[in-house]
């Protein structure tokens, strides 16, 4: 549903449903009851100034009957958010879309705590592209090439690709060079099958047993000493042999939350600095000199406007594989 209120620096309004029934008589009752606990002045003085919209853009104010909308809009109070002392690189850009390499750290859409902070919002205010939307999504510790819409009129043409499987995406990874103790040898290249689900309550994604819905094909590209001292752990890459590491190439032909991280896993080579797979780590501060090491070097496909193959391809570096050729 398009909503009547226009980007705002950046970030959509918040679109909110109201009930059908409740103890509440008008749509102001049932917003304290949400959220009166945190600003309830805040509430009342936006229904008397017409900040909170029904269907159409119509404004609400304190007698507004419950009954009178389905959904209502309004502009969140953004809090002070610290910069994220990362920067997005701009690869490709025409009237249709814009690719950028999304670097570690940040997230590509606004969500709990990072709204400006988020690739999306800082595109949209650094290029004046209000009507900018992902086409795919990348996590904030993945790095890489992120897709995104420009135009509203032809956006439709991209969506159909990505829900057609049409775009073939490769990822890059280091992780231990051999897999844990405990772990069958590998023979590459290796294609991991299974069925994953990821709950929205809970952080990680899990295997479980069932018709696969998760696949990926992962090759070996090279093997390095990672700088490591003997005897030295790292971090969370799933008992890698002391200093040694690997390079791997990882073509998902699923796209499930986490599926790379946890195939990785599952194969006993879990991802350098990975704080979730194999084991999930307790929760610190971003540590910027160590980031997961995973990053989206590729995504290529037909396009719908042109009709000709294309391909975008990352300018990023892993920095533990990056590290061994300087």
């Amino acid at each position: 549903m398009q909503s009547p209120l226009p980007v705002r620096e950046g970030v959509n309004a918040t679109r909110l449903r109201l009930p059908d029934e409740g103890p509440w008589d008008t749509a102001m009752d049932y917003m304290m009851h949400r959220w009166g606990h945190i600003d309830p002045q805040g509430i009342e003085d936006r229904f008397d100034a017409g900040e909170i919209v029904g269907e159409g853009g119509i404004p609400l104010d304190r007698a507004t009957r419950l009954e009178d909308h389905t959904f209502i809009w309004y502009y969140r109070t953004l809090p002070p958010e610290t910069r994220i002392p990362v920067e997005l690189d701009i690869l490709h850009q025409d009237e249709h879309l814009l690719v950028v390499d999304k670097p570690h750290f940040l997230p590509t859409t606004p969500g709990g705590t990072y709204i400006q902070e988020s690739a999306l919002v800082r595109l949209r205010n650094q290029l004046g592209l209000p009507d900018l939307i992902p086409m795919h999504r990348l996590d904030r510790m993945t790095a890489g090439v992120l897709l995104l819409s420009t135009n509203p009129e032809t956006r439709g043409k991209y969506q159909v690709l990505f829900e057609k499987r049409q775009v073939q995406k490769e990822y890059e990874c280091v992780s231990a060079a051999e897999p844990a103790p405990g772990y069958p040898a590998v023979e590459y290249p290796v294609v991991v099958r299974n069925r994953m689900t990821k709950s929205r309550s809970y952080l990680l994604a899990e295997v479980i047993d069932g018709e696969p819905n998760a696949e990926t094909r992962i090759e070996r590209l090279e093997t390095f000493d990672g700088g490591t001292p003997a005897g030295a752990a790292v971090s969370n890459a799933a008992g890698a042999h002391p200093g040694r590491l690997a390079r791997y190439r990882l073509e998902p032909h699923t796209g499930k939350t986490h599926q790379l991280r946890v195939h990785m896993a599952s194969l006993g080579l879990g991802i350098v600095n990975d704080a979730f797979y194999p084991e999930l780590l307790d929760k610190a501060p971003d540590d910027y000199t160590k980031p997961l090491q995973l990053l989206a070097r590729g995504i290529r496909f037909v396009d719908p406007i042109s009709g000709r193959p294309v391909e975008y391809r990352s300018r990023l570096e892993l920095s533990e594989a990056a590290r061994t050729r300087l």
